[in-house]
């Protein structure tokens, strides 16, 4: 499969929950976190979330003070977006949705026309269509973790920056983890290798490159 090289990257709490019980996914780590965060980003050519924590996050999928801008993908079941939303109003890469589902009659509306470009395609055939067309040859993921189980499950991660967050414990039986619901396990085992590890205050930021 032709493919970019795929990154992504997640804040966990010490019990490996990735959102509390109301869903505050994001804004409960250190402003350290929030710096490599970025840094991430300006080493990608696309960026990558699902809608989910597009919305929660309300991300707007941009570097800070770079004339470099990567493309910002947007996978989504139905493809509703906000038109309010504040990556519509942020000046950066080009943006794409991936509509994987049912599609809402809402994305043909002539609101999106010049602001998006869409995608009725599954993830994966998205992915070569990044790499064959667009040129992309690092693509960078930021969650949820419902979008980096689904790139689990096809083994298409080459690199995990993970930022486990030891001074937070966030409970709850259903809450999320890196890989989906607890319990809800990947067909199949992946390995990596640790190749980053700087603790720093009550986080320590990891790395971890596919073993293949």
């Amino acid at each position: 499969m032709l493919r970019p090289r795929i990154s992504t990257n997640l804040a966990i709490s010490a019990d490996g929950k990735i959102s509390s019980a109301q869903g505050i996914a994001s804004g409960w780590t250190s402003p350290d976190d929030h710096r490599r965060l970025l840094e991430l980003r300006k080493n990608a050519d696309a960026l990558l979330v699902g809608r989910g924590t597009l919305d929660a996050d309300r991300m707007t999928l941009t570097v800070p003070d770079s004339a470099r801008q990567p493309l910002r993908c947007i996978i989504s079941h139905t493809g509703q977006l906000n038109p309010k939303h504040p990556i519509f109003e942020k000046p950066g890469g080009d943006i794409h949705l991936v509509v994987t589902g049912c599609p809402s009659p809402e994305i043909d509306s002539p609101s999106w026309l010049g602001k998006i470009t869409i995608h009725r395609v599954p993830l994966t055939e998205f992915l070569c269509h990044l790499a064959q067309d667009l040129a992309v040859k690092t693509l960078h993921c930021e969650g949820g973790g419902q979008l980096i189980r689904e790139l689990a499950k096809f083994d298409l991660i080459d690199e995990f920056h993970l930022t486990l967050a030891g001074h937070t414990l966030f409970g709850g039986y259903k809450a999320k983890t890196a890989s989906g619901i607890p319990g809800d396990f990947l067909p199949q085992t992946r390995q990596f290798e640790i190749t980053h590890c700087e603790p720093r205050g009550g986080e320590c930021f990891l790395t971890y490159q596919r073993l293949r």
